[in-house]
Parts: structure tokens; C-alpha cells; sequence
């Protein structure tokens, strides 16, 4: 087996892209490329075959790994990588071949999460997904992972290095799982106190690199990482946002989906991906220029179905409409509801139609209420008109104020607070 050689900071990257049909899809190839390049690798060339079933051995095939191995050392190839997930074995089968470490899709995404968890709970979920990913490749096979430990202080039954590190990662899978269930329950007990002045919660989602951030940055003004490179976001990230005619709310921003997102993956960022299934609206985003957007779409309502979360209202978003000519608009269903909007977060443009279809389902949530305080509680009924909330106003013989309301979530927690009011009544 070939011994591992010291990690460049640029590895020299070659792509497999082995297809089922006869048919070449230039998006999935992009895909596989861009993915390589967020991890940091740099693409040497790409290597396309068609083949109707894998080789249960390598995979790709006897031919394919001869064509590859001619070129490693020619072309100063460290890396090969899978636009697929493969067993172990065959992982292992190829590296022998080749002699150079071998990356299939699923390790190539846990790698790149990796670099970009910033979060102590990110980094615990990517560690997390990675050792379970890891767990099934220790049939691996170097030399001194079959090794039986032995010498002066080590004689005895004898436990195999491969042994060893099994052991060692299952306990380490169980300590990360424990400090998850301690975040996800913190996770909860701030979910439980954001309950007791209920703000409603907006989530973006949709496929990696449609422009979530740069949405979420130009509606809450600011400055989210934003990249064109795959999964720039990893860390849910939310913003208070003042709503003209609603009032507060909260957005979030979180990892964007892909096609094949390993089922690992999905599991270990299940509590990030809870603010998703808990928020009160969906904002879908989809690159409207993308060939392949229905396919972004159905992965994105896979993995909602997936968390529990295909049930919330949701309102697809077209973004990159300045690179498609689209004009700024808005649809709706036969009942009036808002389905879709075309803007573009880079412009601007057809942003105001978004927030105002937000307003409107948002709405809903609102309670009308009357309330009654004393005449000299002016200073409380000038706060209830800077929130715009008043609807109606009528002044009682004593001078005292009967205000008809209308009011948000948050709005309504508020109210409750003020002991000066002598009455709240639900219309």
C-alpha cells in the first residue's frame, strides 16, 4: 500500500464523472468541478466515461484505472476524485492501484464542511460526520493499521492498530453526540424564551450557491460571507428585521442543499436544520438561470420532507433575474396568495415585491384587540401609534382612550407587559 506523502495546500486534483447514460450532463460536471475547487483543489482535468453499472471492484472499471495511473505521475496528480459515493472496498482497491488518495463525492463534501464550520456546533457536527463517514473506511488497509501491537509492556491477546482505532473513533462518536444533545437543548431553551415574545421566523433555503446570503445580506443590511463557490454558508445566521407594515421579524439564513447530500451529513446538522422546520415561512431560493432548476428544486423539497419540514407555507424566490433579463414580478394562486417572486439580490430589483408578500403571509399572524388605559397614559399611546398599530381610536366621556389595534406576535408580548393597561379584549 503507498505511503501518504505530505498535503499540499493545493492539491493537483483529477475528476472522475462516470454517468449511467449516453448522455453527458455539463451541470452535474460543473457541480463536481466547482466542488473540487471550494474544497481547494486544483483541477488538472476531468475524465468522463459511461459505463450502465460499476465495477463492484474499482467501481469505474479495468480500462478507466489504467487510463488514470498513465497519467498520475506525467501530470503530478496527489488527488482523484469520485463524482460518486463508492464502498470502501472499492475506495481502498483504487488507491492501491493508483497510488495516490482517492475522494469520492460524499468524503468530498464532509471536507469542505469542514474548512468552513465556524460555530463550536458546526465544528462538532462536521467532526461528527466525518468520523462516521471514516468509521467505514478503516478497511483501508496501510501497513501499520494491520499491525498486531506488540513489543516490551505490549504482549498479550493483542489488538490489531485497526482494532484500536475503531474502538477509539466510536468513543469519540459517542462524547460528540452527548455535546450535540447539550447544544440542541440549549438550542431549545433559547427557542422556548424567543417563544415568550413570539417573533416570527422567515427561513431561506434552497440549493448551494443560488444566492441565499446575498439575499439575506441585502434584506437585513449585512455582511454575510457571500462567494461563488459551493456551501460559503454553514452556520445558521439570524437578523431581526423591521417589516413596514407588520412589524418585527426574524430571518435566517443556513446551509444551502445539493443533489446526493450524504444522509450523514443531513443527521448531524439535524438541530442547525431545526430553525428551518420551526420558522413560520420559507423563502425558496432558485438561480433562475440554472438548466437544471427543477432538479435544484425537488433535491431542496427532499431534505425539507426529510426534516419535517415540507408542511410550512413557502414562497419561492426566482433570484438572478439581471443575468436573465426577467423583469421583476410577482405570482399568485387562485385564492390571492403570493407563490412566487423574480428579483435579484445583486440589483435589488423586485426585493420590495418579496417583503411585501412576506407582510402578507405574515399577516395572518396578527391579533386585532381594543384596549382601554387612562387619559394620563399619553406617553403609552404615543408609543402605540409610533408602531403603527393603531386602527381605531375613540375618547371616553373621563377622557380616557379606547385604542382598536392591530399587532404582531411581538407586538402583542409587549402589550401584555404594560400594567397600565386597564383592558385588553380579542376581536
Amino acid at each position: 500500500m503507498f505511503e501518504l506523502a505530505e498535503a499540499k495546500a493545493k492539491p493537483n486534483a483529477l475528476i472522475l464523472y462516470q454517468r449511467d447514460s449516453a448522455q453527458e450532463d455539463s451541470e452535474i460536471l460543473e457541480e463536481i468541478q466547482l466542488l473540487a475547487e471550494s474544497a481547494g483543489a486544483v483541477v488538472i482535468d476531468t475524465i468522463t466515461a459511461f459505463r450502465r453499472s460499476p465495477d463492484p471492484s474499482t467501481y469505474i472499471g479495468k480500462g478507466k484505472v489504467a487510463e488514470i495511473s498513465e497519467r498520475i505521475e506525467p501530470e503530478s496528480i496527489d488527488l482523484v476524485i469520485l463524482n460518486h459515493s463508492v464502498s470502501p472496498i472499492q475506495e481502498r482497491n483504487l488507491e492501491k492501484e493508483l497510488k495516490v488518495r482517492v475522494l469520492d463525492r460524499t468524503g468530498l463534501i464532509l471536507d469542505i464542511f469542514a474548512q468552513r464550520a465556524t460555530s463550536h456546533e458546526g465544528k462538532l457536527q462536521v467532526e461528527l460526520a466525518q468520523l462516521q463517514h471514516i468509521a467505514t473506511r478503516l478497511v483501508r488497509g496501510w501497513t501499520h493499521l494491520e499491525r498486531q501491537k506488540g513489543g516490551i509492556g505490549l504482549r498479550g491477546p493483542g489488538e490489531t492498530q485497526l482494532e484500536t482505532d475503531r474502538r477509539l473513533i466510536g468513543h469519540r462518536i459517542k462524547a460528540l453526540n452527548k455535546r450535540l444533545d447539550t447544544v440542541s437543548a440549549q438550542r431549545q431553551l433559547r427557542r422556548k424564551s424567543r417563544a415568550k415574545v413570539p417573533v416570527p421566523t422567515v427561513s431561506l433555503v434552497g440549493y448551494t450557491n443560488a444566492g441565499k446570503s446575498s439575499l439575506f445580506n441585502r434584506i437585513t443590511d449585512s455582511d454575510l460571507y457571500v462567494q461563488d463557490q459551493l456551501f460559503a454558508t454553514l452556520d445558521t445566521t439570524m437578523r431581526r428585521v423591521e417589516l413596514p407594515e407588520f412589524g418585527a421579524a426574524i430571518l435566517s439564513d443556513t446551509v444551502g442543499f445539493i443533489r446526493d447530500l450524504p444522509h450523514s451529513l443531513v443527521e448531524a446538522f439535524h438541530s442547525t436544520l431545526e430553525e428551518v422546520s420551526n420558522a413560520h415561512l420559507l423563502l425558496h431560493v432558485v438561480d433562475v438561470v440554472s438548466n437544471h432548476r427543477e432538479e435544484c428544486i425537488s433535491e431542496v423539497n427532499s431534505v425539507l420532507s426529510e426534516i419535517e419540514a415540507s408542511s410550512i407555507p413557502t414562497i419561492m424566490v426566482y433570484n438572478k433575474i439581471d443575468l436573465s433579463g426577467t423583469a421583476p414580478k410577482i405570482k399568485r394562486d387562485p385564492d390571492g396568495r403570493v407563490k412566487a417572486v423574480w428579483l435579484s439580490a445583486h440589483t435589488g430589483a423586485g426585493v420590495d415585491l418579496l417583503l411585501t408578500a412576506i407582510e402578507e403571509y405574515l399577516s395572518v399572524l396578527h391579533t386585532r384587540c381594543r384596549v382601554t388605559f387612562a387619559a394620563s397614559e399619553g406617553r403609552l399611546r404615543a408609543a402605540l401609534y409610533e408602531k403603527h398599530i393603531v386602527k381605531q381610536e375613540v375618547v371616553a366621556d373621563d377622557g380616557s382612550f379606547e385604542l382598536e389595534l392591530e399587532l404582531s406576535p411581538a407586538d402583542l408580548g409587549w402589550l401584555r407587559k404594560q400594567n397600565k393597561i386597564q383592558e385588553i379584549e380579542t376581536l
